[in-house]
């Protein structure tokens, strides 16, 4: 029958190819699913007829599936679409710009640089300006207020860049989330059966026509109808709600949808929806995943509109947190996207509704707290550092000076406040760490790349955190601790123990093929052995390990059980009792030729003979088994096989015969009892080579691991031994399911927390225990308030029953491999290799993450602490930040952003398992941190208060103390905050080391990012600290020409000197500017005739400024002369006395004067000078080094101001030629 269909099918596919047509349409498949039971059913009857030829219509084979002609798969994808939900569009760079600007300090920031630089750009009448105070005479110097703009525009320029890395790594996040997300549904693959061969092809490869086989544990990837069914349950609570299974059968209801989970037995079915088309599909879009086919939704809106609201309201609810999470929503644009979407929001919605779980992670929790502290101190300390400059200020102005505040002088009093004001954001904007969150998520996400190469898929970021303070390990055996290979080693059949596996020829041949129907037509017809896939290799096991292990058994005995499958395939089944924590056995039934039924079963040895009522001798005839039988075969057989840590089946059948009737099926008791058993066996599964090790690790880790099995209690035990969980002599409990809930339960048959408490501390094994008993064991563990720390619990699990346990626990870890797809969706890490040495290795990253975010807070706090108290103290004695906004935020920006780089992407090393976990309510600044911080803070303060006040007489240099509004940058606070960046980017050396370690540099170049990392701030740091003078390049940006620049000629000729260098024209241009309040042409004249007529110098001066200290120099101009001494004696540095002698030596300037040359006024002259200058109106500092940042483009004119002759560019010559 089977043939001829396919054959028809084939026909038929050829004649689609030509007219293009299946018969039926998407539009009446789609209506078709949203129909349930006896309406659908009712449908399928009034259109198609049947199931089967709903099939034919579809052009496929219920047997044979389609022909999987690459040609007939495209054309189903165009006619019916794909099984594919195109994803939401990711944000782009611009939303992520966008998103960041919207950070409270940073528009503070904004509005005070915007409002900062149009300011600058108002220029108020001179004449007034010397009436609004001492401070604002500063302002007098016009090439400084054009470069007043700078500091607004450098505040800006820091904005944008703190704003654009951010995006950038939000950006790069996002990236990785959606290359993670399409990895783990790229593994996603489902059965089907094409051209008659049982293949596994990726989810997004099935299309509307395909045959899908579905077993327990399914996560449906597209809707269809059942064709048929073994014991069918189906959870359908992710798109109903209903939390009750679904029967399904062909009969009642046939519906399958996409998105459901198969909770109990098997069968298969015909895909009739995929993609955009399926239920899940239609719900997604219209929450806006695809915007297209809008008329046709409209219909459907009315009813879905409940579920509708139902959906968004779980989306929205999940939205927050799944931005972080790697949900779904914002995953990769692959295939289950519909289906872990709708799950994923559906398990978030579950999760928050029952389950107290995942509040924020361990590590969130104490940062969002420290950051909140930290924040309101810098607040605080912001707005004193504020109200003291503006009292300090209105006091000196109006108080002392007692000037009047008139309307003139608003702008520059306003200049000031928007200057004190932006000084305080900036305290704020330094004091309030937002590299931590930065700092967080860069460490995770490099985690969890590196992660992935340890065989950990994270699919929570923050469980990656959690692990790391994991104090209790929950792992199954199976798989986990074993290696999965199951082999039958020993048995017991026709009354005698084997301790090999016999040979066919001990067996009665009628025992032998009772015994290989039962394993071929009781094992899932899913379950195969395939030959190896290299030569002389083992045969790889596909499917249930215990059934393939059974398989295997019967190619031992010689027999081949695939001929027996081929003869009776799955259809001929006549009821299938499927595997269930429950049941723990299987069973089939067949109808006999005579219209008898046999049924064959199998399950866990001591639950199966407890059934049995008689057993087959070693003629093959069945005799009585009683229960001291019974009794004599655990001791003697069980035991003895457990014992060695084998796994025991029992292998049974009961024969109804035909005279009494069909029995009834759904009386499950009655059915599985009054067994004949056939044989029993053991299995076993060896322990991996790399557990017993892992486990001693995590032992010496302060984790302690428990196993929870369903295996017999004595080979949990034996396995438990041999992987180090056990050790001969601990005082330790084991116990079964049973015995385990007779202990915590009350005479009422309620669980007591108090009970539990007793029990868990000392329990390591859970034998025949039931999923139920695994989520109360992990509950108890979490909820326990005995030990001083609450336990942080990982759990491993597989099955889809392991769900409820693994959404308790605070890390879930699912198995890759064997893992049923229900389990992954409820887990937060999937080991792709099933190993629990990579649970090991997960525990050494999430540590990492911890001691990754506490180096970067040691560091950070450091940083902020200093910072905060310089610009405060500094504030309230200089009236002034010495530290710069600008110079603050670029310390911020490479502080907080490049160090969070360097710090976060630190290697685990194996000493981080020398610890113990850090417990939830440690602080997170240890006293270790806390000492470190405090030193170096110390340390750091001393050496900057040491340059700031008295750092003019240490580098005998002029003092940036006190200086005006516009001043230009001096090179005394330029040291200070060369050396103030300096000590961070050592300290970011020290802050590598947060357990008291002595060597700071151990293992520092196994992490080339901090290398290039500190070594790239260091070089931008030196660049931006050159003066500009020494940048030709950039003298001339941001001038235009000016009225007299030095011509070209003499510029080359002063170039040919070799005494003039750079550095000294560049000195004489500063000495010009002492000079600015003359009048140059008038002072000259007035010196000349007082020379002819011998009268007093004070009279000509008389007629200068008012201004004190232009008096005082002019005085020190005439002085100068008297003592016919050079004009520069009196005005110049210390330091520039020498190349001064060289050029007053230089023939070319000699003073040709019959006077003796005096030599130059000793150091105690020059030191009596200083001060002077220091109070002076305009900052001399010739030869000047630009502050950092913030003055890369304070630049001086070329050659002196109009009004002084300017042939060799020398206030000497004028004189000279005056004289």
């Amino acid at each position: 029958m089977a043939n001829n269909s396919y054959s028809g099918v084939k026909n038929s596919m050829v004649e689609a190819n030509h007219d293009g047509e299946f018969g039926c349409t998407l539009n009446e498949l789609r209506s078709l699913m949203e129909l349930r039971g006896a309406d659908a059913l009712g449908k399928i009857g009034e259109t198609y007829g049947d199931v089967q030829r709903l099939c034919n219509r579809l052009k496929t084979s219920p047997t044979d599936g389609l022909s999987g002609q690459p040609g007939d798969i495209e054309k189903r994808k165009t006619v019916f679409g794909q099984n594919f939900i195109p994803p939401k569009k990711p944000k782009t760079f611009l939303q992520l710009v966008w998103e960041a600007l919207q950070d409270v300090t940073l528009i503070i920031l904004e509005v005070a640089a915007i409002v900062s630089l149009c300011l600058s750009f108002y220029r108020p009448p001179d004449t007034e300006r010397e009436n609004c105070g001492r401070a604002a005479g500063g302002v007098e110097d016009e090439n400084e207020s054009e470069a007043g703009w700078i500091e607004g525009a450098a505040i800006l320029l820091s904005v944008i860049c703190v704003v654009v890395v951010t995006a950038f790594n939000d950006w790069s996040k996002e990236k990785q989330f959606r290359g993670l997300q399409s990895r783990i549904e790229q593994e996603q693959k489902f059965t089907v059966v094409r051209g008659g061969q049982v293949i596994q092809i990726p989810v997004a490869e099935i299309v509307v026509g395909d045959i899908a086989q579905i077993k327990y544990g399914d996560l449906l990837p597209a809707d269809g109808v059942l064709i048929q069914g073994n014991d069918l349950k189906i959870d359908e609570s992710s798109l109903t709600g209903e939390s009750d299974h679904v029967k399904k059968t062909q009969e009642k209801d046939p519906m399958l949808l996409s998105g459901t989970h198969v909770m109990e037995g098997s069968g298969k079915m015909v895909v009739t929806a995929v993609g955009v088309n399926s239920q899940t599909g239609i719900i997604f879009t219209l929450l806006g995943g695809g915007d297209d086919d809008d008329d046709e939704e409209e219909e459907k809106k009315k009813e879905k509109e409940e579920k509708k609201k139902q959906r968004k309201n779980k989306k929205q609810d999940g939205s927050v947190e799944n931005r972080k999470k790697a949900k779904a929503q914002d995953g990769a644009a692959m295939e289950m996207q519909p289906l872990n979407s709708d799950e994923g929001a559906d398990a978030e919605e579950k999760k928050k509704a029952n389950l107290p779980k995942k509040e924020k992670s361990v590590l969130q929790g104490k940062l969002t707290k420290l950051a909140v502290q930290i924040g309101k101190a810098g607040l605080v300390m912001s707005a004193i550092t504020v109200i003291i400059l503006v009292v300090l200020f209105v006091v000196d102005t109006f108080w002392i000076q007692k000037l009047e505040w008139t309307k003139d002088c608003t702008p520059i009093y306003i200049q000031f406040f928007v200057k004190f004001f932006i000084i305080g954001v900036t305290v704020l904007v330094v004091a309030v760490p937002e590299g931590l969150p930065l700092a967080v998520t860069i460490s995770l996400a490099y985690s969890v790349k590196k992660m992935m190469k340890d065989n950990n898929l994270v699919r929570h970021l923050d469980a990656c955190e959690t692990m790391g303070n994991a104090t209790a390990i929950c792992s199954d055996k199976t798989g986990t601790l074993t290696m999965n290979r199951m082999t039958v080693v020993q048995a017991y059949v026709a009354e005698k123990h084997y301790k090999k596996v016999p040979e066919p020829e001990n067996i009665p041949s009628s025992t032998l093929d009772i015994l290989i129907l039962g394993i071929a037509v009781n094992c899932a017809y899913t379950t195969k052995i395939m030959p190896p896939e290299k030569e002389g290799g083992l045969p790889r096991q596909v499917g249930n390990k215990t059934e393939c292990a059974l398989l295997g058994f019967a190619n031992d005995l010689k027999r081949d059980y695939q001929a027996i499958r081929n003869e009776i395939p799955e259809e001929k089944l006549y009821k299938v009792y499927t595997f269930n924590s429950v049941r723990k056995s299987m069973s089939t039934v067949l109808k006999m030729a005579d219209g008898s039924y046999r049924m064959f079963s199998k399950g866990a040895s001591e639950i199966l003979l407890k059934k049995c009522y008689k057993i087959l001798t070693a003629n093959g005839e069945p005799k009585v088994f009683r229960p001291r039988d019974r009794d004599d075969m655990v001791k003697k057989v069980i035991e003895p096989m457990a014992s060695e840590g084998l796994r025991t089946i029992c292998l049974g059948y009961r024969d109804f015969p035909a005279s009494e009737g069909e029995p009834d099926w759904e009386n499950e008791n009655d059915i599985l009892t009054g067994l004949t058993c056939v044989c029993v066996v053991g299995i076993e599964d060896p322990v991996r080579p790399e557990v017993p090790d892992a486990i001693r690790k995590c032992q010496r880790a302060g984790i302690t691991v428990r196993m929870v099995t369903g295996d017999n209690i004595n080979t949990a035990r034996a396995i438990a031994t041999k992987c180090g969980i056990l050790q001969p002599g601990d005082d330790f409990l084991c116990l079964e399911g049973k015995e385990f809930n007779r202990r915590i339960r009350n005479e009422k048959g309620e669980i007591e927390q108090e009970r539990i408490d007793k029990i868990w501390p000392k329990l390591r094994v859970l034998a025949r225990s039931s999923p139920t008993d695994k989520h109360t064991l992990v509950k108890g563990i979490i909820d326990s308030t005995v030990a001083e720390q609450r336990q942080v619990v990982a759990v491993t699990g597989d099955g889809t029953n392991d769900g409820p346990a693994l959404k308790k626990a605070d890390v879930g870890f699912a198995m890759g491999i064997a893992g049923t797809d229900v389990a992954k969706e409820a887990s937060d890490i999937i080991l792709t290799d099933d190993n629990f040495s990579s649970i090991v290795r997960a525990v050494m990253w999430g540590r990492n993450v911890y001691d990754s975010i506490s180096k970067f807070l040691q560091f950070q706090l450091t940083v902020n602490v200093v910072a905060v108290i310089v610009a405060f103290t500094g504030a309230c004695i200089t009236q002034d930040s010495p530290l710069k906004a600008v110079q603050m935020l670029w310390v911020n920006l490479i502080m907080d952003t490049f160090a969070s780089l360097a710090l976060a992407t630190e290697p685990p090393t194996e000493a981080l398992l020398l610890r113990k976990p850090y417990g939830r309510n440690k602080p997170l600044i240890s006293r270790t941190m806390m000492k470190n911080i405090l030193g170096h803070g110390v340390y750091q303060l001393i050496i900057i208060f040491s340059l700031l006040f008295a750092g003019e007489k240490m580098f005998d240099i002029d003092s940036g103390r006190n200086a005006p509004l516009h001043a230009p940058p001096s090179e005394h606070y330029t040291i200070v905050f060369n050396t103030f960046v300096m000590m961070q980017l050592f300290n970011e050396i020290n802050a590598r080391k947060i357990h008291g370690e002595r060597n700071v540099f151990d293992g520092i170049f196994n992490n080339p990012i901090f290398c290039s990392i500190v070594f790239g701030t260091f070089i931008i740091q030196v660049i931006s600290s050159i003066p500009t003078s020494r940048l030709k390049f950039l003298k001339t940006a941001g001038h235009g020409t000016q009225k007299e620049e030095i011509p070209d000629e003499e510029l080359e000729e002063l170039e040919d000197m070799d005494e003039i260098d750079h550095a000294e024209r560049e000195l004489r241009r500063g000495q010009i500017l002492w000079f600015r309040g003359l009048n140059r042409i008038q002072t000259q004249m007035d010196v000349v005739s007082a020379f002819q007529s011998g009268t007093s110098f004070q009279g000509a001066l008389r007629r200068q400024a008012s201004n004190s200290s232009q008096q005082q120099h002019d005085i020190r101009v005439v002085n100068a002369f008297r003592s016919s001494i050079s004009l520069y004696e009196g005005l110049e540095k210390p330091e520039s006395r020498s190349s001064i002698h060289n050029f007053m030596t230089h023939p070319e300037f000699r003073i040709e004067d019959s006077e003796p040359h005096i030599p130059l006024i000793d150091d105690t002259d020059a030191e009596d000078d200083a001060p002077t200058k220091r109070n002076s109106a305009i900052s001399p500092s010739p030869n000047q080094n630009n502050n950092a940042v913030e003055s890369s483009n304070h630049l001086l004119p070329e050659g002196p101001k109009s009004g002084t002759p300017s042939a060799p560019g020398s206030p000497l010559h004028s004189l000279e030629t005056s004289l």
